[in-house]
C-alpha cells in the first residue's frame, strides 16, 4: 500500500521530467555565427556550417587571423555614413579623379552584390536549400530562411508563444497622429517615382500566396509600361513604327482608353469607360500620380522610336519595339542610379551607372526578387495627408481613379505641383496615413505567413551589430517600453514594424538597417540586369550610337522636360525657393537642403 502511494506520488514528476526533457529543434536557438548555417543532426543535434564564412568552431564564432584583421580595419556603417554625407571638398576632389571614382564605385557594387546570394537559395517553403528553390521562379526568394515549424515561438525561442495582434501594432506604432516631414526633402515626384518603378517587379500573387511572385521578370524589365504578357504588350501596341497606342486629349498624348486597347485595368465600376486608360501595369489606374508616370514613359518610348525610325529607315516595326524597349531599360537603370538612389542616399559621393566597371569582376548577370525586398519597400509613410495640385486639395477619396486631374490638368501641372509637395518621413514610426494603414496590417500577417526570421537576425546577416534592447533600436524610451511589453524581448521583434520603428539616422528619411538591406538588393538588381552584361553592353544592342548615347546621357530632368511642354523645375526635392513648413522647421537656409 505505501509502495503504491510512493509510485503515485512519483508519477507526476515523471511526466514533468519528460516534458522538460522534449527535445526542441536546436536550429530554432539561432547558433550559428557570422553567416554559418545551422542543420540538425540526429534527434537533438545540430552542427554549423562555416564554410567560407571566415570564421570556425562549433558555432562558427573564432574568426581565423585574415577575418580578424578584415574586421579591424572594416568601418562601422554609422562611421561610413557619417563621412560619405560631410566632407564636401573630399568628394568633390575624388569625383572629379576618374581614377579614383571608378574604384570606389566598383568598391561599392561589388561589396553590395555580394551580400545577395546568386544563385538564389532559399524560398519560402523549405529552411533548406533545394533545387525547387533555385528553378521555380514564381517563388520570391529570401535573404533568410524561414523560422523552423517546430520553435517553441514564432520567431525561434525568445518572446512569447504568441505575437501582439497586428492591429493593434499598427495603429500604435504606425498610424499617423501628425504629418512628419522627409529631412531630406524627398517629394511626391520621388514618393511616385518608387512606387512606379518598384512595381514592376514587386507584384505578390496572393492567389497563390505571399511567398510568391506574378512578376517573373525579377528585374527592370519595364513589364509596367508594356504589360507582363505577350497578348498584353500587343494591346497597347500600335504597331507602326514600333509605338504604343495612345490618344490625344486637348493637343496632349496620354495612353489610350480601354476601348482602344481592351485590356483588363482595375477600376471601379462607376468610372465610364473612356476614361479607363490602359496601362502596362493594371493597378496603376489608381494614383494619379502613376498614370503621371505612365504617361511620360508613354511619350519618352515613342519619342525614342521616331529617333531609331529615322536613324534606321529600313527597319521593321518589331526592331523598332525592341530596340527601344532596350534603350528605355537602359536609361532607367541610369536614372534610377545616378537620380532616384543618389538622392535616397544623401552622398556627396557621386553615384555612376557605368557597367564596364564590373567587366573584370566575377559577377551574375542575373536577379531574384527576395521577399525580405518586397516588404521593407513598403514605403507608405510618403504619402502626405492629401494631395494639392494646381492649388486643388484632393483628399484619399478625390484623389483615387481620378483620371480627370490627368487628363484636364495635364502632366505639367502634375510634375509641377508634386515637385513641391513635400513627402513624409518613412522610418521613426506613427507616419503612415489612415487610408494605407490596413496595407501595413497585411505585410505584418504576410511577413508571419512566412515565418520571418527575427529583426535581429538580419542584421546579423548584414555584418550589422544586433539591437540589445527595444531603446536601442527605437531610440525612444516610451515606445521601447509598451514594445517590450508586448514582445518580451528584442530578439523577439518582427522584420517590418522594426523597419518601420528603427530611428532614423540623422536627418535621414530613415534607420541604418533599411539603408544597409535596400542597397545590396537595389545595386545587384540593377547591375544583374542583361543589359548590363560583357556582351550586351555595346551600341549595337541600343541600335548604334545613337540609341547608346540616348542611354548613356539619360537623366530624370531630361526623361520630364523632353517629354512636357515646357520644363517646370524637375528633382526628387522639393525646390530651393518652395516656402513650406518643411524649410521653416528645418531653420536653415532653403541652400542647405
Amino acid at each position: 500500500m505505501e509502495a503504491a502511494r510512493i509510485i503515485l506520488l512519483l508519477l507526476p514528476l515523471c511526466f514533468l521530467k519528460m516534458a522538460d526533457t522534449t527535445a526542441i529543434n536546436p536550429c530554432c536557438y539561432y547558433p550559428c555565427q557570422n553567416k554559418g548555417i545551422c542543420v540538425n543532426v540526429g534527434k537533438e543535434g545540430y552542427e554549423c556550417d562555416c564554410t567560407r564564412t571566415g570564421y570556425y568552431g562549433v558555432n562558427c564564432t573564432f574568426p581565423f587571423s585574415w577575418s580578424r584583421v578584415h574586421k579591424f580595419l572594416k568601418p562601422s556603417p554609422s562611421s561610413m555614413h557619417h563621412v560619405l554625407t560631410h566632407y564636401k571638398w573630399l568628394w568633390y576632389i575624388i569625383n572629379n579623379i576618374s581614377f579614383f571614382s571608378d574604384t570606389l564605385m566598383r568598391l561599392v557594387l561589388t561589396v553590395r552584390a555580394n551580400i545577395i546570394p546568386s544563385p538564389p537559395t532559399y524560398n519560402s517553403d523549405y529552411t533548406y536549400v533545394s533545387w525547387e528553390g533555385y528553378s521555380n521562379i514564381s517563388y520570391l526568394t529570401r535573404l533568410l530562411p524561414p523560422v523552423p515549424k517546430d520553435c517553441p515561438t514564432p520567431t525561434g525561442t525568445q518572446g512569447y508563444k504568441k505575437l501582439p495582434d497586428s492591429e493593434q501594432l499598427a495603429e500604435e506604432f504606425l498610424l499617423r497622429r501628425k504629418f512628419i516631414p522627409d529631412p531630406q526633402g524627398s517629394n511626391l515626384m520621388f514618393a511616385f517615382f518608387a512606387q512606379h518603378f518598384t512595381h514592376q517587379f514587386f507584384r505578390t500573387d496572393l492567389d497563390r500566396g505571399p511567398g510568391f511572385t506574378k512578376a517573373l521578370g525579377h528585374g527592370v524589365d519595364l513589364t509596367h509600361i508594356y504589360g507582363d504578357s505577350l497578348e498584353r504588350q500587343h494591346h497597347l501596341r500600335l504597331f507602326k513604327d514600333g509605338k504604343l497606342k495612345y490618344q490625344v486629349v486637348n493637343g496632349e498624348v496620354f495612353p489610350p482608353s480601354v476601348k482602344e486597347a481592351p485590356i483588363q485595368m482595375k477600376y471601379p465600376s462607376t468610372l465610364p469607360e473612356e476614361k479607363r486608360l490602359a496601362i502596362g501595369h493594371d493597378t496603376f489606374g489608381l494614383i494619379p500620380g502613376l498614370m503621371m508616370y505612365a504617361t511620360i514613359w508613354l511619350r519618352e518610348h515613342n519619342r525614342v522610336c521616331d529617333i531609331l525610325k529615322e536613324e534606321h529607315p529600313v527597319w521593321s516595326d518589331e526592331q523598332l519595339f525592341q530596340t527601344t524597349r532596350l534603350i528605355l531599360i537602359g536609361e532607367t537603370i541610369k536614372i534610377v542610379i545616378e537620380d532616384y538612389v543618389q538622392h535616397l542616399s544623401g552622398y556627396n559621393f557621386r553615384m555612376m551607372f557605368n557597367p564596364e566597371l564590373l567587366f573584370t569582376e566575377h559577377f551574375q548577370y542575373s536577379n531574384r526578387i527576395a521577399v525580405e525586398f518586397d516588404h521593407l519597400y513598403h514605403w507608405h509613410p510618403l504619402m502626405p495627408d492629401s494631395f494639392i495640385v494646381k492649388g486643388q486639395d484632393f483628399s484619399y477619396k478625390d484623389f483615387l481613379f481620378n483620371t480627370d486631374i490627368l487628363l484636364n490638368l495635364g502632366v505639367d501641372a502634375l510634375v509641377e505641383s508634386f515637385s513641391k509637395q513635400i513627402a513624409g518621413r518613412i522610418g521613426g514610426g506613427r507616419n503612415i496615413h489612415q487610408s494605407l494603414l490596413h496595407i501595413a496590417i497585411a505585410t505584418i500577417e504576410h511577413g508571419r505567413l512566412l515565418r520571418f526570421q527575427p529583426y535581429n537576425e538580419y542584421r546579423k546577416k548584414l555584418g550589422l551589430t544586433p539591437y540589445k534592447s527595444f531603446q536601442e533600436l527605437t531610440g525612444e524610451r516610451e515606445v521601447a517600453a509598451r514594445l517590450e511589453k508586448l514582445y518580451g524581448h528584442i530578439d523577439a521583434m518582427e522584420f517590418y514594424p522594426a523597419l518601420l520603428l528603427e530611428a532614423p539616422n540623422k536627418n535621414s528619411i530613415f534607420g541604418e538597417s533599411m539603408v544597409e538591406m535596400g542597397a545590396p538588393f537595389s545595386l545587384k538588381g540593377l547591375m544583374g540586369n542583361p543589359i548590363c552584361s560583357p556582351d550586351y553592353w555595346k551600341p549595337s544592342t541600343f541600335g548604334g550610337k545613337t540609341g547608346f548615347d540616348i542611354v548613356n546621357t539619360a537623366t530624370f530632368e531630361k526623361l520630364i522636360c523632353l517629354n512636357v511642354k515646357k520644363c517646370p523645375y524637375v528633382g526628387f526635392h522639393v525646390p530651393y525657393n518652395v516656402d513650406n513648413d518643411y524649410e521653416r522647421e528645418k531653420g536653415k537656409p532653403s541652400t542647405e537642403l
